[in-house]
C-alpha cells in the first residue's frame, strides 16, 4: 500500500529556538498514528506545523500527492484538506451542536449544510441533540461534537491534540473504541498527540516517539514498546528494567551483546524464581492479578512480576527466561 501522507525533513523554529528538526513521517490511508512524548517535546508544535497554523522554515509535506509545503511554499490551512480537533474542543458556547458543525460548512447552500449536519450527527451518534448547547453535553458528547465538526468538510487527514485528556477515565476507553471504529469505517487517516502511552496502545496503529523536537522511533505501536531503539524510548514507554551491560549480574541472562549498545532491557514478567542468582526482596505490591516486586542483586535494582506476594527481606533465586534486548544510550 502506497503512502498518502508524507513529511520530509520538517524544521520549525520559534523565537529563534529550534522546536522541531528532521521530522519525517509516512502514513497510509486509514492509518492512526500516535505522536507520543513528554510535555514540552514539540508534539503540539508538530501538529500545528502540519496543519499550517504555524510556519515551518524547511521541509516538504504532501497529502494524496497534493503539495502542502515545499520549503518556502506554504499552502494556507483552509486549503490543506485537514480537520483539527483542539485539546479543549474549541466549541462555540453560544452556538448549538448543529450550528457548531455547520460553522465548518460556511459558504455552502442551506440544503447541503442541513443534510451534512444530520449525517455528521448520525455518524457520531448524536442524532437528536443538534439543538443542545455545549454546556448541556457531557465531556464525551462534546468530544463527538468536535469530531463531527472536523469531519463535516470530509478532511483527508484528521489531527487531534490531546483528544482524550478532558474525558473521565470511566468513559475514555469506550470513547476511544467508538472513535477508532468510526475512523476505520471511513478510512480516515489520523494523527493524534498525547503524553499517555496507554492511549497509544488503545487507539493507534503506529506510534512516533518525540524527544526534544526529534523523532526517536516510529513504527507499529507493539514494536515500539517491545523493541525500543533507545534508552529514552524504553524509559518513556516503561518497557521494563534498563540495566547497564557492564552491570548485568553474571548468570542472570544469556547476553547476545551488540556493538554500540550500552543497556539491556529485562521485562518485568520475564523472570523465574528458580534460578542461580541470589537476590533480596525489598518490596512487593499488589497490582491486580499480579505482584510487582522490587528486588536487589549486586547493587542492581530490578522490578520483577510474580503471581504471588514475595516476603520483604527474604532471598530469591532469579533467572531471566529470554535473551535481553540491547538498546543504545
Amino acid at each position: 500500500m502506497s503512502s498518502v501522507f508524507q513529511v520530509e525533513n520538517l524544521h520549525v523554529a520559534l523565537q529563534g529556538q529550534s522546536v522541531l528538526s528532521h521530522f519525517e513521517l509516512s502514513l497510509n490511508q486509514g492509518d492512526i498514528l500516535c505522536l507520543l512524548g513528554p510535555s514540552g517535546c514539540g508534539k503540539t508544535t508538530a501538529l500545528k506545523a502540519l496543519a499550517g497554523l504555524i510556519p515551518a522554515q524547511k521541509g516538504v509535506i504532501t497529502l494524496f500527492d497534493k503539495t502542502l509545503k515545499k520549503n518556502a511554499y506554504e499552502l494556507p490551512p483552509e486549503q490543506r484538506d485537514m480537520g483539527f480537533i483542539f485539546q479543549d474542543y474549541a466549541l462555540f458556547p453560544h452556538m448549538t451542536v448543529a450550528e457548531n458543525i455547520a460553522y465548518a460548512l460556511k459558504g455552502a447552500g442551506k440544503e447541503r449544510i442541513d443534510s451534512t449536519v444530520e449525517e455528521c450527527l448520525r455518524l457520531v451518534q448524536l442524532s437528536g441533540l443538534g439543538a443542545r448547547y455545549p454546556h448541556q453535553l457531557s465531556g464525551g458528547q462534546q468530544q463527538r461534537t468536535a469530531v463531527a465538526r472536523a469531519l463535516a468538510k470530509r478532511p483527508k487527514l484528521l489531527l487531534m491534540d490531546e483528544p482524550f485528556s478532558n474525558i473521565d477515565n470511566q468513559v475514555k476507553q469506550s470513547l476511544m473504541t467508538e472513535l477508532r471504529q468510526l475512523l476505520k469505517a471511513h478510512q480516515i487517516t489520523c494523527i493524534f498527540v498525547t503524553h499517555n502511552k496507554q492511549e497509544a496502545f488503545s487507539f493507534a496503529d503506529k506510534t512516533a516517539i518525540l524527544n526534544r523536537g526529534q523523532l526517536e522511533q516510529v513504527g507499529c505501536t507493539q514494536s515500539v514498546f517491545e523493541q525500543p531503539s533507545s534508552r529514552f524510548v524504553a524509559d518513556f514507554m516503561e518497557a521494563g528494567n534498563l540495566v547497564p551491560i557492564n552491570a548485568l549480574p553474571p548468570g542472570l541472562a544469556a547476553l547476545d551483546q551488540q556493538e554500540n549498545n550500552s543497556y539491556v532491557l529485562l521485562r518485568e514478567n520475564g523472570f523465574a524464581l528458580d534460578g542461580s542468582v541470589n537476590a533480596k526482596v525489598s518490596d512487593s505490591v499488589y497490582m491486580g492479578f499480579r505482584y510487582r516486586n522490587r528486588i536487589t542483586v549486586n547493587d542492581v535494582t530490578l522490578f520483577v512480576e510474580s503471581t504471588h506476594a514475595l516476603t520483604i527481606g527474604n532471598s530469591v533465586n532469579l533467572r531471566y527466561l529470554h535473551t535481553p534486548i540491547c538498546v543504545r544510550d
